[in-house]
């Protein structure tokens, strides 16, 4: 099993820390505040700034924040965002490996086609975002919370998602293979053609939640779901198991 960043020590659970934010802050202004690497920016505002297509690596921000913002298809490599606000914002495709979100909360975000990859969210609040087709394989999630996203086929291969929770998301056709999940919280989310989900071992699911579940782990178990009315299965078996369980509805 792949090591956790945080060096495998148990994280305290609960909401996520909120972002520190400075009284005052300088105004970002290209080419000043272009995305040059090794470059640290700290008590910046960047607003109403294009800075779409760039490749940076090693980019700090500390205490920043991004309004109207557009990152689209930008590649960063080790960046370091911390004590950051990010809102009514462009990050579609954009492309981010080995970096970090501490502290950080962002809302309104368009980030279709996002990869956050094995990297590192630590105490991030997302809220009212698109994020179908977003990837965040091999990432680690401490005190994360989304609320009302849109996460329609997003990757969360072989993510550790044990600090995570997901309320009033869309996560359909998600997929979750082979990722840790002792101790996610769904709630109120739309979990109908999710992918991996015998990972889901020891995550915490409300109880009408269930529902758009119930046909995925059917499915996954090669369990026959049957039409009490008609008497016919309305769920292919998909995995053949050696206990052939059928399950009816009423």
């Amino acid at each position: 099993m792949r090591a956790r960043r945080d060096g495998g020590a148990r994280v305290a659970a609960g909401p996520p820390r909120a972002p520190v934010q400075p009284h005052s802050f300088e105004r970002a202004a290209l080419p000043g505040h272009d995305l040059p690497s090794d470059t640290a920016y700290r008590s910046l505002h960047v607003a109403d700034l294009d800075l779409a297509g760039r490749s940076a690596k090693a980019v700090e921000f500390t205490q920043c924040r991004f309004t109207s913002v557009n990152l689209g298809g930008t590649t960063l490599g080790r960046a370091v965002v911390t004590d950051c606000v990010v809102e009514n914002s462009n990050l579609a495709n954009l492309q981010a490996e080995q970096s970090s979100w501490v502290r950080v909360q962002l809302s309104v975000l368009r980030m279709t086609g996002c990869h956050w990859t094995d990297g590192l969210l630590r105490d991030v609040r997302v809220t009212e975002s698109r994020l179908d087709l977003a990837s965040f394989r091999f990432t680690d999630f401490v005190r994360v919370r989304f609320e009302r996203c849109n996460l329609t086929g997003a990757d969360f291969v072989k993510a550790d998602l044990s600090g995570a929770q997901f309320i009033g998301c869309d996560l359909t056709g998600a997929q979750f293979s082979q990722a840790t999940m002792d101790g996610t919280r769904f709630a109120r989310c739309a979990l109908a053609g999710i992918g991996g989900v015998t990972s889901w071992n020891g995550a915490i699911v409300r109880a009408d939640d269930l529902v758009s579940l119930s046909h995925t782990l059917a499915a996954a178990l090669g369990i026959r779901i049957e039409d009490e009315a008609s008497g016919r299965g309305t769920c292919a078996i998909t995995n053949s198991n050696r206990w052939g369980y059928a399950f009816c509805t009423r």
